[in-house]
C-alpha cells in the first residue's frame, strides 16, 4: 500500500499543478508567469568582449574612441550645415540630415558601453539594460533601412520624373515619410524585443559579443529557440528583402533613365546616386551577413558588428561630403561666416 501511494504521489502533484494552471482564478497565463518567476532568472549578462588581451583592449579603446568622436562631429556638422543653409532645405538634404541623426543614435547605443567594457576587467550589463539596448539597436537599424529606401525613391522621382518632383516630394510628404519610417522601425523593434524577452533565461549568462543583439542573447535561453529564431529571422528578412528589392528596382530604373540625359545631368545624378549606393552597400552588406549565414560564428560576427556599428557611421559623412559639391560649398560658406563673425566680435 505504501509503495502504491508513493508511486502515485508524482501523478497527484502533476494533477494539482495542471488544475492550478487551467483553473486558476487569475487565468493560465498568469499561472504560467508566476511559475516562471519561481525559477532562477538571469539578472545580468557578462560580455566576452572583442579580446582578452589587455594591450589590444587599450589599442581598441583609443581607436574606437577616435572613430566615435569623428562620427559625432561629422554627422553633427552635416546636420548643422543643412539647418543653417537655406538652399539645402530640399527633400534630399532633409533625408540626409535624418540619416546623420540616426547614425549618431545607432552608434551611441553600443559604442559607449563597448568603450567602458574595454577598460573594465568584468564586462557586465543588467538584464533590463540589455533588453533596452537590443530594442534601440533594432529601432535605429530598421529606421535607417527604411530611410535609405526612401532616399532611393527620392532620387528616382528627381531623375526619372523631374517635372512632378515638386508635387510628389513636397516637405509635407517628406515629414510623413520620416514619421512612417520611425513608426515602422518601432513596430519591428517591438516584435524583435517581445520574441526575445518571452524566452526563459535561467543561465548561463555569458554573451559572446560586446553588445546585446538578438542572436547571441537567445542563444542563452534555457529552452528550444528554433521557432523563435525563425520568426526573428523572418521578421528582419522580410523587411530587408522588401527594402533591398525596392532599392535595386529604383537604381535600375535610374540607370536606364540616365541614358537619355545630357552629359552634365548624367554626371550630377551619378555623383549623388553613387554616394547613396556606397552607403547602402556599407549598411546592407554586414546586416545580410549577420542574419543570413546559417552557421553562426560569433568571432566573425564580432568583426562584422564592429564594421556596421563603428565604421559605417563614420564613413557616411565622408562619403556624402566628398561626393557632393553642394554640401562642401555650404560647409565652406558656413565656416567663412563663422570666421567673419568672430572677427567682428573682436
Amino acid at each position: 500500500f505504501r509503495v502504491t501511494s508513493v508511486s502515485f504521489t508524482p501523478i497527484a502533484l502533476r494533477l494539482n499543478y495542471c488544475s492550478y494552471f487551467f483553473f486558476s482564478p487569475k487565468g493560465p497565463l498568469e499561472a504560467y508567469r508566476m511559475d516562471a518567476l519561481n525559477q532562477t532568472r538571469v539578472t545580468q549578462f557578462v560580455f566576452l568582449g572583442l579580446t582578452d588581451n589587455w594591450v589590444l583592449e587599450i589599442l581598441f579603446f583609443m581607436a574606437f574612441s577616435v572613430m566615435y568622436v569623428l562620427t559625432l562631429l561629422g554627422n553633427i556638422l552635416i546636420m548643422v550645415t543643412i539647418v543653417f543653409t537655406p538652399r539645402l532645405h530640399i527633400p534630399m538634404y532633409f533625408f540626409l540630415s535624418n540619416l546623420s541623426f540616426i547614425d549618431i543614435c545607432h552608434s551611441s547605443v553600443t559604442v559607449p558601453k563597448m568603450l567602458e567594457g574595454l577598460l573594465l576587467e568584468r564586462k557586465t550589463i543588467s538584464f533590463d539594460n540589455c533588453i533596452a539596448q537590443l530594442f534601440f539597436l533594432h529601432l535605429f537599424a530598421c529606421a535607417e533601412i527604411f530611410l535609405l529606401t526612401v532616399m532611393a525613391y527620392d532620387r528616382y522621382v528627381a531623375i526619372c520624373v523631374p517635372l512632378h518632383y515638386p508635387n510628389v516630394m513636397d516637405m509635407r510628404v517628406c515629414v510623413q515619410l520620416v514619421f512612417a519610417l520611425w513608426l515602422g522601425g518601432t513596430i519591428h523593434s517591438l516584435v524583435q524585443t517581445f520574441l526575445t524577452i518571452r524566452l526563459p533565461y535561467c543561465g548561463p549568462n555569458v554573451i559572446d559579443s560586446y553588445f546585446c543583439d538578438v542572436p547571441p542573447v537567445i542563444k542563452l535561453a534555457c529552452t528550444d529557440t528554433y521557432l523563435t529564431g525563425m520568426l526573428i529571422v523572418s521578421n528582419s528578412g522580410t523587411i530587408s528583402l522588401f527594402c533591398f528589392l525596392a532599392l535595386v528596382t529604383s537604381y535600375m530604373v535610374i540607370l536606364v533613365s540616365l541614358r537619355k540625359q545630357s552629359a552634365e545631368g548624367r554626371r550630377k545624378a551619378l555623383s549623388t546616386c553613387s554616394a547613396h549606393f556606397m552607403v547602402v552597400a556599407l549598411f546592407f552588406g554586414p546586416c545580410i551577413f549577420l542574419y543570413t549565414h546559417p552557421d553562426t560564428n560569433f568571432s566573425s560576427d564580432k568583426v562584422v558588428s564592429v564594421f556596421y556599428t563603428m565604421v559605417t557611421p563614420v564613413l557616411n559623412p565622408l562619403i556624402y561630403t566628398l561626393r557632393n559639391e553642394e554640401v562642401k560649398n555650404a560647409m565652406k560658406r558656413l565656416r567663412q561666416r563663422q570666421v567673419f563673425s568672430m572677427k567682428s566680435c573682436t
